[in-house]
C-alpha cells in the first residue's frame, strides 16, 4: 500500500517531462536544430534554477541507464579486432590529450595559487568530454565510421579509463585532510586494472555461449531480457570495482559485436536507449544555474571559449602528429572540445567535499554545461568550421546532405524501386546490377542501411508506406516497384500508397507463403510470388525431368499452376507449430563492411596475399575507395588506408575475416 502514493507522486513529474519534451523537441525539429539541444532546453526550463518542477524522482537514475544503453550500442559497432587496430587513437592520441589538457589547466590554476592536488583534479575534470553528446550527434549525422569520428571515439574511451585515477585522487584528498595518500591512489588504479581484465575474460567466455543458448529458444521476449541483463550487468560490474558504468557497457557491446546476434541486440535495445537518453540530456540541462550564468555571463562565456579552444588545439596538434591529415585532426578536435558528464561529476564531488572554493568551481560548472549545450552545434557543423578555419574548398556538405543530393539525382532517372533490402532484396539488387539496371532500395533497418550505403549501394532509410518517401526515391520515374518484405500487412500498406501515386505502375510482391495471396492481389499487386510455392514448383520441375517427363510438358504444367494462381499448391495440411512466424535472429550469410584504419595489417598487401577466400571461407564482393565502389577485386588489388572492404559470408567467417584484415 505504501508504494501507491510514491508512484502517484512521481507520475505527474514524468508527465510534465514528457509533455515539455514533446513540445520543445518537436519545435526544435521544425527549426532543423539538433534534438539534443531541445532536451537540454527542457531541463534548463524545468530545473531548480528556473521553474523548479520535475527535478527529483527517478529521472536521474533512468538518465544514467540511457547513457549505459547508448555506449552499449556503440560497442556493437566496434569488435575487439577493430578496437585493437585503433590503439593508436585510444592510447596515443587519447592519452596525450588527457595529459596535456590536464597539465595546461593545472599550470594555469597553480599560477593563481590553487593547491597542486586540487589543480590536478580540476584539470582532469576539464580534460573530460561528453561521450553521450558526441556519439549521439555523430550517429545522427552518419559520421561514426569517418576517420575524425574514429579518433574522437578513441579519445573518449581513454577518458573513461583516465576517470579512475582522478576519482581515486579526489577520494584520497577528501578522506585525508593533512596529506595525500599515494598508496590509496595506486591501489585503486591497480584494482581497476585487475577488475578490467576479469570483466573482459568473464564476458568473453560467458556471454557468447549464453546468447547461443538463448538464440535456440527462438523467443523475442527472452532475447530482449538477456540483452538487458548483459548490458546492465556489465555496467554494474565495472561500477562496483571503481570503473565507470559506461566502460562496462561498452566492453559488453564490443564482445557481442563479434557474434551473429548483434543486429538483433541493437534493435531490441534501441527503444530503451532513445527514451532514456532523452532523460539524460534533460538532467544535464537542470544543472545549469541561470542566475549564476547571468551574474557572471562574461566570465562563463570566456571560460567556455578558452576551454574549447585549448582542447581543440591540443587534439588537433597531437592527432596531426600521430595520424596525419590536418583537416580530419581539426574536425576531431572540434568534436571533443566540450566538457563532459564525468568532468561535471568530479567538480561536483570537489564542491560537496569542500576541496575547493565555490567561487572557483561554480563558474567552471556553468561553463561545462554551456559548453555541452554549444557542442551540439559545433559537432553538427564541424566540417564547415574546419573548412572556414583552413580556408579549404572542400564541398560544404554533411554526409547526410551528400547522400540526399545523390538520391535526388538518381531519382530523376529510369530505375527500379526495391522496398526491403534483406536477403531477397539484396539478391534482386545483384541481378539488376549485373544486367545493367539502376535501382534504389528502401529499408527500415538503420544498421543495414548504414552498412549498405557504406558499401556503395543506393539504399535509403525510410518507410515505403509513406508517400513522401516514395516521391523522394523517384516513384514518378521508376519502371517497376518490387516489395520483398516477409510481412504481407507491410506489403499491403505499401501497395495502397503506390496505387494512389501511380495506379498503373507494375508492382511485384514477394511473400513467404500463400496465406495472404488474395489480399495482396486485391490491394493491387501486379504479380505475387509466394516463396515457398515457387520453391515447390522448382523442386517439382526437377523431379519431373528426372522422371523422364518431356521438357515441353514440364513447362506447360508449371505454367498452368502459375496461371491458376497456385491453386493446386494451396491444398495443404496446416501445422500448429508455435514457432511459426518467429523472426529469425540471423541469416546464414550476410554482408559486412570493414574500414581499414591506419596501421591495419592488410594495408599495403594484395587481395591474393590475404587469401581470405581460403583462410576465412568468405568472398570480397567489392572495395569502396574515394567514394567509388569497385566490384570483385582481383588478386593483384592492393589494400589502402581508408578502404571500405565489403565481405560476404557467415557470421563466423566475417569475424575471422575482420581479424585477418585488421590484425593479421
Amino acid at each position: 500500500m505504501s508504494e501507491a502514493p510514491r508512484v502517484v507522486a512521481i507520475l505527474p513529474q514524468l508527465l510534465i517531462l514528457l509533455a515539455f519534451s514533446v513540445l520543445v523537441v518537436t519545435l526544435f525539429r521544425r527549426l532543423r536544430m539538433p534534438p539534443i539541444v531541445g532536451y537540454l532546453a527542457v531541463g534548463t526550463l524545468l530545473g531548480p534554477f528556473a521553474f523548479n518542477v520535475a527535478t527529483d524522482g527517478i529521472a536521474p537514475v533512468l538518465a544514467e541507464l540511457g547513457v549505459v544503453f547508448l555506449v552499449f550500442t556503440l560497442g556493437l559497432e566496434f569488435s575487439l579486432p577493430r578496437m585493437l587496430s585503433m590503439r593508436r587513437e585510444a592510447l596515443g592520441i587519447g592519452g596525450a590529450q588527457v595529459v596535456l589538457t590536464t597539465a595546461s589547466a593545472t599550470a594555469a590554476l597553480w599560477w593563481f595559487d590553487v593547491e597542486l592536488p586540487v589543480a590536478i583534479i580540476v584539470g582532469g575534470a576539464l580534460a573530460m568530454s561528453s561521450t553521450a553528446i558526441v556519439i549521439r550527434q555523430l550517429g545522427e549525422q552518419a559520421e561514426l565510421n569517418r576517420s575524425h569520428a574514429r579518433i574522437a571515439v578513441g579519445i573518449l574511451l581513454f577518458q573513461d579509463l583516465a576517470f579512475v585515477p582522478f576519482l581515486a585522487l579526489e577520494s584520497a584528498l577528501a578522506g585525508s585532510s593533512d596529506q595525500l595518500e599515494i598508496g590509496k591512489i595506486v591501489g585503486a588504479v591497480a584494482r581497476a586494472a585487475v577488475a578490467l581484465v576479469l570483466v573482459l575474460t568473464v564476458l568473453r567466455w560467458l556471454v557468447r555461449p549464453l546468447f547461443h543458448e538463448i538464440g535456440r529458444a527462438r523467443s523475442t521476449e527472452l532475447f530482449t531480457l538477456t540483452a538487458l541483463l548483459v548490458s546492465l550487468g556489465a555496467a554494474w560490474a565495472t561500477h562496483e570495482v571503481g570503473l565507470s558504468m559506461a566502460l562496462g557497457a561498452f566492453l559488453a557491446g564490443m564482445l557481442l559485436a563479434e557474434t551473429e546476434y548483434r543486429h538483433q541486440i541493437e534493435s531490441v535495445i534501441r527503444p530503451f536507449r532513445d527514451v532514456l537518453l532523452g532523460l539524460f540530456f534533460i538532467t544535464i540541462g537542470t544543472l545549469l544555474d541561470l542566475q549564476l550564468l547571468i551574474r557572471n555571463l562574461w566570465l562563463v562565456l570566456l571560460l567556455v571559449l578558452l576551454l574549447q579552444l585549448v582542447k581543440a588545439a591540443i587534439v588537433t596538434v597531437v592527432a596531426r602528429m600521430m595520424s596525419g591529415g590536418l583537416r580530419r585532426s581539426l574536425r576531431a578536435g572540434l568534436v571533443v572540445a566540450q566538457g563532459g558528464e564525468f568532468g561535471f561529476a568530479l567538480l561536483t564531488l570537489m564542491l560537496n567535499d569542500h576541496l575547493a572554493q565555490p567561487a572557483l568551481i561554480q563558474p567552471l560548472l556553468a561553463a561545462t554545461v554551456v559548453g555541452m549545450i554549444a557542442s551540439s552545434f559545433i559537432i553538427r557543423h564541424n566540417s564547415r568550421i574546419a573548412n572556414f578555419l583552413l580556408r579549404t574548398q572542400t564541398e560544404d556538405m554533411s554526409a547526410l546532405e551528400r547522400e540526399l543530393a545523390a538520391t535526388q539525382r538518381s531519382a530523376q532517372r529510369d530505375h527500379v524501386i526495391v522496398c526491403g533490402f534483406g536477403r531477397v532484396g539484396q539478391n534482386v539488387a545483384r541481378v539488376l546490377e549485373q544486367q545493367g539496371f539502376e535501382y534504389m532500395a528502401l529499408d527500415m533497418d538503420a544498421r543495414r542501411v548504414r552498412t549498405a550505403r557504406q558499401a556503395g549501394n543506393p539504399v535509403i532509410y525510410g518507410d515505403g508506406a509513406r508517400a513522401e518517401i516514395l516521391e523522394l526515391v523517384g516513384i514518378e520515374h521508376c519502371s517497376v516497384l518490387v516489395i520483398t518484405f516477409a510481412d504481407p500487412q507491410v506489403s499491403i500498406g505499401i501497395i495502397k500508397v503506390v496505387r494512389e501515386l501511380r495506379p498503373a505502375l507494375p508492382v511485384l510482391v514477394r511473400t513467404q507463403d500463400d496465406t495472404r495471396l488474395d489480399d495482396l492481389q486485391k490491394a493491387g499487386a501486379t504479380e505475387v510470388v509466394p516463396e515457398t510455392l515457387e520453391a515447390s514448383l522448382m523442386l517439382a520441375s526437377h523431379l519431373l525431368l528426372l522422371l523422364k517427363v518431356p521438357v515441353p510438358r514440364v513447362f506447360e504444367t508449371i505454367g498452368e499452376i502459375r496461371n491458376n494462381r497456385y491453386a493446386m499448391l494451396q491444398q495443404l495440411f496446416r501445422t500448429d507449430d508455435p514457432r511459426r512466424g518467429f523472426t529469425r535472429l540471423e541469416s546464414p550469410e550476410q554482408l559486412q563492411t570493414v574500414v581499414l584504419p591506419p596501421g591495419a595489417h592488410a594495408v599495403g598487401k594484395t587481395v591474393g596475399d590475404m587469401q581470405l577466400n581460403h583462410r576465412a571461407k568468405l568472398v570480397i564482393t567489392g572495395i569502396r575507395r574515394d567514394g567509388i565502389l569497385g566490384p570483385q577485386p582481383d588478386d593483384s588489388t592492393v589494400f589502402r588506408e581508408g578502404d571500405i572492404v565489403v565481405l560476404y559470408g557467415t557470421a563466423d567467417a566475417l569475424e575471422l575475416g575482420e581479424k585477418l584484415l585488421l590484425m593479421g
